[in-house]
């Protein structure tokens, strides 16, 4: 049997140094300090010399290595655990794991396809010691020890290579709760759960206490690096512009002075440092720059018709989109991660950029883009990380390099624009063959395409190791040359901590928004209730209501909505597909069978409709809380808002009306009855209806794609305003707006 890792580790103390852990790889024992032997050299060279600094040591090293090494370390491939945790999305695909002697790892080959291209991945010892593959992605969500388990063995692998560079597995977030979506948030509920980002952003804005971010970070900071997870993609400071944007739901709301001040906690606290990444810490990859909230009408650049940043407003990137990613800048993030999308000149109005200069807005996805990434965020902002892409982008999201194959793709993003990761695939045959094209005839005989130069078109030893030593640089600070290895033990310990989780479940109480209460609150214990949950299908809903049914031991409840004294309505409305573009617009109104138009493959609103239902059984409640306030009682409604849903079918049947933000139920009962007081505040602004979000034949907005909600009011018709010069927010019964702060407590 083969051996695994967490069993044959060994470690080597320094006095006043790091400690060495190795399986096999030889110790270099010197003046009476211990050196792992990275390099191979079997002394105390350069690289393997802790005392140095990382940046020379990933400098030397890259130098070091040879071309396949560095072309494997170019990419992050989507990959997978053993068999004990199958991917459901590669089993689709006919995908059948075959463990190694160990039964951690999974050697079958994989031969599938995903939203973001094709995928040809060998097994996984093959990725990493013949590949040379140093960065993967997990979407698993393992049990801590088995999760430190993979990882240790995945880093042994790269020690018995002759070059030892570590394996650096990323993850999205796995902190707070959400729907399952493919990458985002398929990995919650084994670590302390948060709510989701922008319930933390609801309890921050409500409470003022920026301590919940201080204790969220070293959470995350804590678990994930005793697990030896020790890189995430997360977390976005993209600011929410464009209400339609199914991306809404991962961020910290619309108000960039609030997202800037979260992040600047966020970064230093998870890193371990405001200097930058420690041993202790885990590298964070900040998105999507610069900035992914300014959709076009909310169509996202994972499909054609969203491929655009539309700039309609004069300076709204600097105004709004940018600043956020300071914080990233000044805090050293290890990463940055560009949107798919590309600037849309003739849609935009005029751009400024650090010095004032009018932005050229060149039709290149951001990863691609030398304007963005290399000048404006490298040379004006001073960003001294490495720039990671989003998934996919030499594949099917290569927008405005469509006509470029996928070695120039490959090369035009790292020797160009300064990419230094490619996430989403492992082009390494595509990469060699740039590489190879930089010394031979091949342009000699091929036309360079129209408007780009050979040069830039081809992998070179410069570019690569430029790219190389920025992500080699990563894994020095963090430490994982000299120790990689993680203790399963502590990893259950860590993650197991009852004071992290208690800690979170008074953030899910805070995150609560009291936007209504006409005198209803507190229920009394030992009400009548009839209580029912309502999703996007009839079996999430039943489902949803067999749980919250569970929760109800301190009432009696009742079958029949006419014998209640109160009705407990939980509504999980849902909109579009990620991954996919909806018929039309993405609906935002809590509605079912409702007849909205359809789109045309430029965005534009055609004549031809289809049926929407963001909510089944949406129908129903007008019905339920009629019979309900026909015997004297009162309707409690709360909704889940991963968007910023049109509440004006709901809210009229509301007695008490509370936002969550992928909260625990149990958290909003604890508003309803009184346990806990309502401080929450609403950090998206709730559109009022569809006047406000109507889109022209040109397929312009009303209200502007790329200003937060809580200036819209300043473009909007005159003709759209109330008597208190507002148009955009609903206004409930009460006259309350539903903007970017409110919330009753």
């Amino acid at each position: 049997m083969a051996k695994k890792a967490s069993d044959s580790i060994r470690y080597f103390s320094n006095a006043s140094g790091p400690v060495i852990g190795t399986v096999d790889r030889k110790v270099i024992e010197k003046d009476g300090l211990y050196f792992k032997d990275i390099d191979g050299s079997g002394e105390v060279s350069s690289v393997n010399d802790w005392r140095l600094p990382a940046k020379e040591r990933a400098q030397a090293y890259a130098k070091l290595l040879t071309p396949d090494e560095k072309i494997g370390q170019l990419f992050t491939a989507d990959w997978r655990m053993g068999p004990k945790y199958p991917s459901a999305r590669l089993e689709k695909a006919g995908h059948i794991p075959v463990a190694d002697e160990t039964g951690l790892l999974d050697e079958a080959p994989v031969n599938a396809k995903n939203i973001f291209g094709e995928l040809k991945l060998p097994g996984t010892s093959e990725l990493i010691k013949k590949k040379f593959s140093r960065h993967l992605i997990l979407r698993e969500n393992p049990a801590p020890a088995d999760l430190a388990d993979y990882l240790n063995q995945l880093q042994y692998l790269a020690e018995d290579c002759g070059h030892f560079v570590p394996v650096q597995v990323m993850s999205n977030s796995r902190n707070e709760t959400g729907e399952a979506v493919f990458g985002m948030n398929d990995a919650s509920g084994v670590f302390a759960t948060w709510p989701g980002t922008l319930g933390i952003a609801a309890a921050v804005k409500g409470t003022g206490d920026f301590s919940i971010v201080d204790t969220f970070a070293d959470t995350v900071r804590r678990q994930w690096n005793a697990c030896g997870l020790k890189k995430g993609y997360m977390y976005m400071a993209d600011v929410v512009t464009d209400p339609r944007w199914q991306r809404t739901f991962g961020t910290f709301g619309e108000d960039p002075e609030l997202i800037s001040e979260m992040m600047e906690r966020l970064i230093p606290g998870i890193q371990g440092s405001a200097d930058g990444v420690t041993p202790e810490g885990v590298a964070m990859t900040v998105k999507h720059f610069p900035g992914g909230g300014a959709r076009e009408n909310g169509f996202d650049p994972h499909y054609a018709t969203g491929q655009w940043n539309v700039y309609a407003t004069p300076g709204s990137l600097q105004k709004y989109h940018v600043p956020t990613f300071e914080a990233a800048v000044k805090y050293h993030a290890s990463s940055i991660m560009p949107y798919y999308s590309k600037p849309a000149k003739e849609k935009s109005a005029a751009q400024e950029d650090y010095k004032g200069a009018e932005v050229e807005l060149r039709p290149y996805g951001f990863a691609y883009n030398k304007i963005f990434i290399d000048e404006m965020l490298r040379n004006q902002m001073g960003f001294d990380g490495y720039i990671n892409s989003d998934s996919g982008i030499t594949r099917n999201m290569a927008w405005g390099v469509e006509m470029l194959d996928i070695p120039e793709r490959v090369g035009f993003a790292i020797t160009q624009s300064g990419v230094d990761l490619i996430s989403g695939s492992f082009d390494d045959e595509a990469a060699r063959e740039a590489y190879e094209r930089s010394s031979n005839d091949y342009y000699d005989t091929h036309p360079v395409p129209g408007g780009f130069a050979r040069e830039d078109l081809v992998l070179t030893d410069e570019s690569l190791n430029r790219a190389v030593s920025r992500t080699l640089k990563e894994m020095f600070q963090l430490g994982m040359f000299e120790n990689p290895y993680a203790s399963p033990r502590k990893a259950e310990e860590a993650v197991g901590d009852k004071a992290r989780r208690e800690e979170a479940g008074k953030v899910h109480r805070q995150s609560v928004v009291l936007l209504k209460n006409a005198g209803v609150l507190p229920l009394k214990e030992g009400a009548k209730v009839y209580a029912e949950a309502f999703g996007k299908t009839k079996e999430s809903g039943e489902a949803n209501t067999k749980a919250l049914k569970e929760l109800l031991g301190n009432v009696t409840l009742v079958d029949d909505a006419a014998e209640a004294e109160a009705a407990l309505l939980f509504l999980s409305p849902a909109s579009g597909n990620y991954f996919n573009a909806t018929p039309g617009f993405l609906e935002l109104d809590i509605c079912e069978d409702k007849t909205v138009c359809n789109v045309d493959e430029e965005g534009k609103p055609t004549e031809d409709t289809h049926k929407e239902t963001t909510l089944c059984g949406a129908n129903r409640i007008p019905e339920i809380a009629g019979a309900v306030r026909n015997n004297g009682g009162k309707v409690l409604i709360n909704v889940n808002f991963p968007l910023a849903w049109m509440v004006g079918n709901v809210e009229p049947c509301a007695d008490v009306l509370t936002a969550g933000f992928d909260t625990f139920p149990e958290a909003v009962l604890d508003i309803f009855f009184g346990r806990f007081a309502p401080v929450g505040r609403l950090p998206i602004t709730l559109p009022k209806d569809d006047s406000v979000l109507a889109v022209d034949k040109n397929g312009v907005c009303i209200s502007p794609n790329d200003v937060p909600g809580f200036d819209k009011d300043a473009y909007m018709p005159d003709s759209m305003k109330d008597e208190n010069g507002k148009a955009y927010a609903y206004r409930d019964s009460a006259g309350n707006y539903y903007e970017y702060g409110f919330g009753l407590g």
